[in-house]
């Protein structure tokens, strides 16, 4: 048989292997306990007991070897009593004659057997005349019969002469030492695991817009000192995204004073040729503004809620339809999900908003993964976006052409903010293309 290559054992070895760190650790620890226990009890049944069974063993069979050949010397009903007696009460065997009688031509063996192959190998070497024995129907006793010239001498002995019969107690303590030793390893390593686990989740959790402010470092120095490291980390976040927050909005309140007075002199000025298309910048300036503080801001502070799925895409069906196309909307009923309402209706608002804006018919569906959590879908009609081209329509201010047409509504963060709200519930937003022709936005969210 061709041996495998020792990189595809390697390849085999590494998929059956646990990947969780709790499963590596415990093997790690109860591999090697097993191993020596199986060291140990194949080198005490080799080394000790064997050798202590073929002692007994042999024995007994000198002594069944001397009750058989004194009665074969003189096979006297004085003389079976005689040697009757002294087998009792110097050997333990119980010796009885059946006149007439033949030996058993069935062997009867124990499961096992290595009792079977000693006791064989011992009698066979000290009896010249045939014989038969049985381990298995006496619990307590070995029944040997011996092949005599007038019948068959039977002996009954004690199973201790012939078995070192304590060896499970020496098995029983191995194992109770072994469970013992396991339950404390497993014990350490649970503790010390679950202290990565939860600095897991606490990362999980920021990523997520969540503050756990119930987190305290705890395990070993090293997991204490990456969890303080974490939340170092997390809070020079917080502040960054906090000092931006305030910068866009102070940014934000400065430009609409000057845009509110423009906007107050256009409409006490008379009429003149270009005041329309000024009013459509304003507008638009305005627009651009909500759209960088929305990116900046997100709805982080946000707490999640329970949210009808049905519901939420009804509504965004209505902006699709006061936008000038038809929509198609399939959810079932009593599919929820644990969402920030705001946060994800502008994310759902910004997609929905794209798919009527480049095609006629927009369709809102969503449905619950087999793996757990929700996948919500919008669709359009349109020309779609180039395969090559998905993740660079993520980029915020990409609006996927060179000349970035200030002419068309939007500045390119659409996508970016539903993304960015899509990610902070632990979910993705994926793009593909649609069977009505056009662009499918594919927002999946865990359970």
């Amino acid at each position: 048989m061709r041996l495998l290559p020792f990189p595809v054992v390697a390849r085999i070895l590494k998929r059956r292997l646990p990947t969780t760190l709790w499963g590596r650790s415990l093997l790690i620890i109860v591999l090697p306990i097993l191993i020596m226990q199986g060291a140990v009890t194949w080198a005490f049944f080799d080394m000790h007991w064997q050798t202590v069974t073929a002692r007994l063993s042999e024995g007994l069979a000198g002594d069944i070897a001397w009750a058989a050949e004194s009665y074969r010397d003189e096979p006297t009903p004085a003389n079976l009593a005689e040697i009757t007696d002294q087998a009792q009460r110097s050997m333990q065997l119980s010796v009885a004659l059946r006149p007439d009688a033949t030996i058993p031509t069935e062997p009867r063996r124990g499961p096992i057997g290595v009792v079977d192959r000693t006791l064989e190998a011992a009698l066979d070497s000290r009896l010249d005349q045939p014989f038969w024995f049985d381990t298995t129907r006496y619990p307590a006793y070995v029944d040997i019969q011996v092949q005599q010239r007038d019948g068959v001498l039977r002996i009954i002995a004690p199973r201790e002469r012939a078995v070192a019969t304590q060896a499970h107690i020496f098995v029983l303590w191995l194992m109770l030492a072994t469970a013992l030793l396991m339950g404390v390893a497993i014990l350490f390593i649970r503790n010390q695991v679950r202290a990565i686990e939860r600095l897991a989740d606490a990362a999980e959790a920021f990523g997520r817009g969540e503050v756990t402010t119930r987190f305290k470092p705890h395990g070993a120095r090293e997991v204490r000192q990456a969890a303080a490291a974490f939340m170092d980390m997390r809070d020079r976040i917080q502040r960054h995204i906090d000092q931006r927050t305030a910068l866009l909005a102070s940014v934000s309140h400065d430009l609409r004073t000057p845009l509110t007075r423009l906007r107050l002199e256009l409409a006490l000025a008379p009429p003149f040729k270009r005041q329309a298309a000024m009013k459509g910048d304003l507008d638009e300036m305005e627009h651009m503004i909500d759209e960088y503080l929305a990116f900046a801001r997100g709805e982080a502070g946000e707490a999640p809620q329970t949210v009808d799925l049905a519901t939420l895409l009804k509504t965004a069906g209505e902006d699709v339809k006061r936008a000038g196309a038809e929509v198609e909307i399939a959810a079932p009923k009593g599919l929820n999900a644990s969402l920030r309402p705001l946060a994800f209706k502008r994310a759902l608002a910004n997609l929905a908003g794209n798919a009527a804006s480049h095609g006629e018919h927009v369709r809102l569906s969503a449905r619950a993964l087999p793996s757990g959590g929700v996948e919500i879908a919008i669709e359009d009609d349109g020309p779609g976006i180039p395969e090559d081209m998905h993740e660079e329509a993520f980029r915020p201010f990409s609006r996927l052409d060179e000349s970035r047409n200030q002419n068309r509504k939007g500045v390119g963060l659409g996508l970016a903010i539903a993304r960015d709200v899509a990610r902070s519930h632990g979910g993705d937003i994926t793009l593909d293309r649609s069977d009505l022709g056009g662009l499918k936005a594919l927002v999946r969210l865990p359970g």
